[in-house]
């Protein structure tokens, strides 16, 4: 049989979706960049809770053209747990601030280059990451292992490994090799792959051998749903 990763609608794609999964979330901080399709089809299947999302940010608190950011599921109470290297806004006073705030979320604060790396070793199998940024500040260190190479000290960072992964895309094809367009590349290319399902939500679906090879930023390999955005 064919390898057709298409699938017929957002609802759809994210209709496995259960109560308690880890869903990591693509995007660098703006809803042009996330995959908002997606997030607004699980955000209306109110029965999926207790959810941790990981992200870069926590959402701008705002609806652009219809167009929901990550925030969408902190709205609903969707969202149990959020590990995030940006939960807030400096702008305005968001949903994540507000329920953090009233002890209704759980936010974890991460590096935004640790939760990167994070991320990239969930992917490759890797139980977790050294890193130096965040040694010696209580609200990063506190609970994690610290060791010493070359008189440097480390943090270990447990590497992060999703049921669910949504990311946005310019364009794809049937196989799920993915082709982005300017900035959006940022944490959709790191979020693919490191999840049990990734699902690709893109602008365009275009033939085998459309895709020049040297453009395909994320292979198919790493892809397990697109959806087209309609």
């Amino acid at each position: 049989m064919a390898i057709n990763k298409i699938v017929g609608s957002a609802e759809e794609a994210v209709a496995d979706v259960f109560d308690g999964a880890m869903i990591l979330v693509g995007g660098f901080g703006t809803i042009a960049s996330c995959p908002s399709r997606l997030l607004t089809a699980l955000s209306e299947r109110p029965e999926v809770r207790n959810l941790t999302l990981v992200s870069n940010p926590g959402g701008f608190g705002v609806e652009i053209w219809g167009e929901h950011d990550i925030e969408v599921l902190h709205r609903t109470g969707q969202a149990r747990k959020h590990i995030v290297s940006a939960p807030t806004n400096p702008l305005i006073v968001n949903t994540v601030e507000k329920k953090y705030r009233a002890g209704e979320v759980e936010v974890e604060m991460v590096p935004q280059g640790t939760l990167a790396e994070r991320v990239r070793a969930g992917r490759a199998g890797l139980g977790g990451v050294l890193t130096p940024t965040g040694v010696g500040i209580a609200e990063i260190q506190d609970g994690k292992p610290v060791v010493e190479m070359d008189g440097k000290k480390f943090l270990i960072e447990k590497a992060i490994k999703g049921d669910f992964a949504f990311i946005r895309a310019h364009k794809a094809d049937r196989w799920g090799n993915l082709v982005f367009q300017g900035t959006s590349r940022t944490f959709n290319a790191t979020m693919a792959g490191a999840a049990r399902v990734t699902i690709a939500e893109v602008d365009e679906i275009v033939e085998l051998g459309e895709l020049h090879y040297e453009h395909i930023i994320t292979p198919g390999v790493y892809v397990d749903r697109v959806v087209l955005r309609k």
